[in-house]
Parts: C-alpha cells; structure tokens; sequence
C-alpha cells in the first residue's frame, strides 16, 4: 500500500484525535547584526541608520499575534517557549520580560517550562545576560559554530574566537542549562580542525551540543559562489569522530546533529521531533496546531515590515495555511520522529496523526528488508545505516505527489 492510498481507506478521509499533543510557543526574531554567507532562514540584516531594531513596535506586534491566536490554543499549557531568529539576544532584557509575561498572562505555563533564548557572541554583555535570566529564560543556545578564528571568518561570522570563549563564560556565569551550536565540514576544515572545535565545546562542559553539517543551500551566497568544502567522505569522518568524541565525554547522541548529558536533552525540539504542537510568532514563524479534526500549518508574513504593518493594521499576520492530509500525516511525523536516535514507541504514531499504525505498513516492512530501521508493537528506530542514509530512508514514506525537497521545506519550522 502506497501512502496516497491511505486517502482510499474507509473512515480515514479525516481521521481524528483522541488527544492534542503538548504545545510549545515559538517566538520569530528577524534581525542580525550581518547576514551569514549561509544561512537560509528568515533573518534580516540591521539596515536603519541608527543600527538599531524597531523593538517597542516588534514587542507589540508578537503580544497581539499571540492574542489573536488564542482561540486556536485556549487552554492549552505550554510545555516551552524558544526565542529563535535571527538573534534574538539583540532584543533588551526588558523586551524578553514584556513578552513573557504577556505569554504568561494569556497562556498557562507548566511550571518548569524550558525557555530558551538563541544568542550569538558579538552581543554578550554580562549585565544584560544577568538580566535575561531575572526575565524568566532559563537556558541558553549560543551560535558558536566553530572556535577557530579563521573558519568563523569563512562563515561571515561577526564574533572571533576569543569573543566565543568569552560568551561562553558569560553565559556560564548566569546560566546552568546551555547549548553551544557547532557546524562541521566547513570551507577548507580539516578532520584535525573538526576534532580541535568539538573537543573544545566538550570541554566547556555544557549541558548540551548541536553540530551540524554545512549544507549549501538555495538563495545564500554561499549558493552563488560556492566555497570549496571538504567531500563526502571527509564529511562522513567528521561526523564519525564527533559522535566518538562526546560518547566519549559522556553526551548521548539522542537526535541526528544532538547531543545531550543525560536529562538534558532539549524539550523543545524534542516535542518538534515527536510531531507536537508548536504555536509560531513573529516575522516567518511557522505554527502546527492539532484539533480533533485536523492538523493545520499556517506561516506568518516574512518580510518584518509587512508583518509590522499587518499588525499595525489589525489585520491578519498569517500569509498561507495548509490543512495536513492523512498522507501529509504520515510523512510528516515519520519524517520528524525518525530523527531521534531511539525512535518512539510505535503508539505514537496513531495518537499524533489520527492513523492506525497498519496505514504505513508497507514502507515499514520495505525500510526495515532495506536495514534502514527496525520495529515492532512496541518501538520503531532507525539502525545505524538508517541513521546514516537518513534521506534514503525518508524516502519510503513519501507522498508520491511531493517532491522530497518541496515536502522537508514545508514541513520544518524556521
């Protein structure tokens, strides 16, 4: 059975489900202080003359993007919030405290809700990260990418090394829950070079480290003129030697470019990756919102000033919705879940889409005669082959009238 066939079973049309999953709030900001060569996401160079944001007129904006969303999530108790962007630490301490207590007075918060604030070196000051944790956040993601002086200069970055080292132990100073984000395979890196960076992040002993693989990807520069990267293989070996490297430092390798202390793994993205619900504002912000009925996707205008004026307007933010299909479903949550090292338990599936587990049997069986993965009633994961060839694996579950690309772009949140 194909998974557009799942459209042809009987009482499948629109599946219902019996509970809505956690709900986490993403929270879109669209400026940078310089554009990376290769980031493709929603963020926007600081271009006013005063080198400043519009923050009082942004701040505003989100409070009553958030009103205006409340019906669909009313009730609702957020498992987390994540300040994403962009760099959200460019924002003052005082903004981060007027949104969360918006948040906080229009939604219920668990108790020990996981906040995270993205945050990139070259905006450290120590008062100001002082005061972002008497605002309510309580862990940290720093784009470091890299502790090496010439590869950040590679990647456009605006901070050096020594201006990583110094975020890290200004965040150390106020934080007790960090991440640090690495990128290997970077123009010109050498396997020695990869391990010295890694090394480095592990020796800082976080709670936990991202590192992800440099993609060239379409509308960057990087994708107009192409820098000379290291090749698959190489690529293949730094990745063999980072997950070598935090075993080694005792960080468990939960998610394909994730690495955790036990217990610390990000709850946030986790319930990303096991098809939760995520309500997304700001400029770009993309929100899945689960009802008994359906599964709805929605995106808010990109550029920041139509998003501003939009608001300002009173008028609506969200620029498309797509309501899911059940074939949409089902690749979208395997496309997620399979991410995780350890899989899910194979119930999941059918509480998180609506769909009974027999609906993709067939590319069960294929992925699991290919030794891409392996389940039963009780879990399903990807083998180690599954984790290497992830896309190959992806694949199977498919829609057919979806291009594998078209299908991943419209189904990851920036």
């Amino acid at each position: 059975m194909t998974t557009n066939s799942l459209l042809s079973i009987p009482g499948l049309q629109t599946p219902k489900l019996k509970a809505l999953p956690p709900l986490s709030l993403y929270i879109h900001i669209p400026w940078c202080l310089k554009k990376c060569p290769y980031c493709d996401f929603n963020s926007h160079e600081i271009r006013s003359p005063s080198g400043k944001i519009p923050e009082e007129a942004y701040v505003t904006a989100l409070v009553r993007d958030l009103e205006s969303a409340l019906s669909d999530v009313w009730g609702r108790r957020l498992s987390s919030i994540f300040f994403g962007g962009g760099t959200p630490s460019l924002l003052s301490a005082g903004a981060i405290d007027t949104i969360l207590t918006a948040v906080r007075t229009l939604l219920p918060v668990e108790h020990f809700a996981e906040i995270t604030l993205e945050a990139n070196p070259g905006t450290f000051e120590a008062q100001k990260f002082a005061d972002f944790r008497q605002a309510g956040i309580n862990r940290l993601s720093i784009g470091i990418q890299s502790f090496n002086a010439k590869h950040l200069q590679a990647l456009g970055r605006v901070h050096d090394d020594q201006h990583a080292h110094q975020a890290v132990k200004i965040a150390q100073a106020n934080f007790d829950n960090i991440n640090l984000d690495l990128m290997y395979a970077l123009p010109g890196q050498t396997l020695k070079e990869a391990q010295q960076d890694i090394e480095t992040a592990c020796a800082q002993a976080v709670n936990h480290i991202s590192a992800y693989h440099l993609t060239i990807e379409p509308n960057t520069l990087f994708h107009r003129f192409p820098p000379q990267l290291p090749d698959d293989e190489h690529a293949a070996a730094m990745q063999d030697m980072i997950e070598q490297v935090t075993a080694h430092h005792q960080y468990r390798n939960y998610e394909t470019s994730a690495f955790a202390r036990p217990g610390k793994e990000s709850r946030h993205n986790v319930n990303y990756w096991l098809f939760g619900d995520y309500l997304g504002i700001g400029a770009g912000a993309h929100s899945k919102i689960s009802f008994a009925d359906s599964i709805v996707r929605r995106m808010r205008y990109k550029q920041p000033r139509e998003y501003l004026a939009k608001s300002q307007a009173n008028a609506s933010t969200i620029q498309t919705q797509q309501i899911l299909t059940p074939a949409d479903r089902s690749f979208e949550f395997m496309m997620n879940a399979l991410r995780l090292t350890g899989g899910f338990d194979t119930s999941l599936f059918s509480e998180r889409t609506g769909l009974p587990i027999s609906a993709i049997q067939h590319q069960l069986n294929e992925a699991e005669e290919r030794g891409l993965l392996v389940h039963d009633r009780v879990r399903i994961k990807p083998t180690i082959l599954g984790k290497r060839f992830l896309n190959d694996l992806l694949h199977i579950f498919l829609p057919e009238n979806n291009s594998p690309g078209d299908a991943l772009q419209s189904s990851i949140p920036t």
